[in-house]
């Protein structure tokens, strides 16, 4: 059976299990959190901040996960303002995904089934990703992290690109990059470095690149599903050291679709929180979908830490049956509202909104709308 049919019937699966369960309305007792996803790039002055920021407060937000860059100084603002509003503070930033720098030499970038580098080569625009088995990868990351830990006005940190490429990509994304991904092609399929392969040799015995089907060998997915696995739990363990949290946004499932996909098997990470990327449109799915991945989510971390929905918003509601590319898809705002539900009756602590600038008049009242009946 090919990738996407195992995909699609393991959802189908779910989703006759939650329609056969009597699913009941959120307590009027329970309150739950809302996080936004926000961008800095455009380093916005503090007069900026302090209004968006508030506004989001006085829209129910209670966190901002804020991306910005590496600069330590653009977080260290924007959390100051955070926190003297009273809101959580998460600082986001991309851990396998790097853009070519001095500090990482080309040795260290990914390679793939055909031998190309993401350095000069990525399989799509932009997608340069280094590998996780080179020390010299965690050395940079740990550093780079550490610093925006360190910062007092930030309450920790969010992982975001913590992954492998996409081996197959969502399906709404196919048409867009030309492509039919109904397997697992050499050209999509990371790490085939000499670390990689060398250390899957000496734990295994196996040389993975005389392997006909590569897709096919157990060992070698979880192989690389521990790579990811370890280099997160090492993170954190250096992140609670400081006493300050570490969160991740990752794939939903994690069986369902982020191991498959892009080899994250984050039941295993040891951090405080999860934020699956809930992306309905993205894979050809209601809303109804985002209940069955909350529940698996919840299921598998086993109540042990909370699972944030990430809800993806459409900016051009107007517009979207019109709408070519998958990245402007999302949300509608009367579809907002059964998303809140169908992820807090299946388990999710919170939501979180990606991202907060797509959000329309129209999305914050059905928000609005939906907090009402949760309390």
């Amino acid at each position: 059976m090919s990738t996407i049919k195992i995909i699609n019937t393991f959802f189908a699966i779910c989703f006759l299990l939650s329609a056969c369960n009597s699913v009941q309305p959120i307590s009027k007792s329970t309150t739950f959190p809302i996080y936004a996803w926000n961008r800095g790039f455009n380093n916005p002055s503090e007069e900026i901040l302090q209004a968006r920021f508030l506004d989001l407060k006085n829209k129910g937000v209670t966190g901002i996960i804020y991306s910005a860059g590496k600069n330590p100084q653009r977080y260290k603002r924007a959390g100051y303002i955070a926190k003297e509003l009273g809101l959580s503070f998460y600082a986001l930033l991309p851990a396998m995904m790097q853009h070519k720098s001095s500090k990482l030499d080309q040795q260290l970038y990914m390679v793939n089934g055909l031998g190309q580098s993401t350095y000069n080569k990525p399989s799509f625009p932009n997608n340069h990703f280094v590998c996780p088995s080179r020390p010299a990868v965690y050395t940079y990351l740990e550093d780079m992290y550490a610093k925006i830990v360190d910062l007092p006005e930030v309450d920790g940190i969010q992982l975001d690109v913590i992954r492998f490429p996409d081996v197959i990509l969502a399906p709404a994304l196919w048409e867009k990059y030309h492509l039919t991904m109904d397997k697992e092609y050499p050209k999509y399929d990371y790490c085939y470095c000499e670390q990689c392969t060398l250390d899957f040799k000496e734990a295994t015995g196996i040389d993975i690149k005389t392997v006909e089907d590569p897709s096919a060998l157990a060992e070698w997915k979880q192989f690389r599903y521990d790579l990811i696995t370890n280099i997160v739990n090492k993170l954190a363990a250096m992140v609670h050291a400081k006493n300050k949290k570490i969160t991740a946004a990752v794939f939903p499932g994690p069986h369902s679709v982020a191991k498959m996909i892009v080899r994250q098997e984050w039941d295993k990470w040891e951090i405080d929180a999860f934020f699956p990327m809930n992306y309905n449109d993205f894979y050809l799915e209601d809303t109804a979908w985002i209940g069955a991945v909350c529940k698996e989510a919840v299921e598998a971390v086993g109540d042990s830490r909370p699972i944030h929905s990430g809800l993806f918003i459409c900016p051009d509601p107007a517009n979207k049956a019109n709408e070519k590319d998958p990245e402007y898809f999302g949300l509608m705002p009367e579809e907002l509202g059964a998303a809140v539900q169908a992820s807090m009756n299946n388990g999710a602590t919170g939501i979180c909104l990606f991202t907060s600038g797509r959000m329309t008049t129209a999305h914050w009242d059905a928000l609005q709308v939906a907090i009402k009946k949760g309390q």
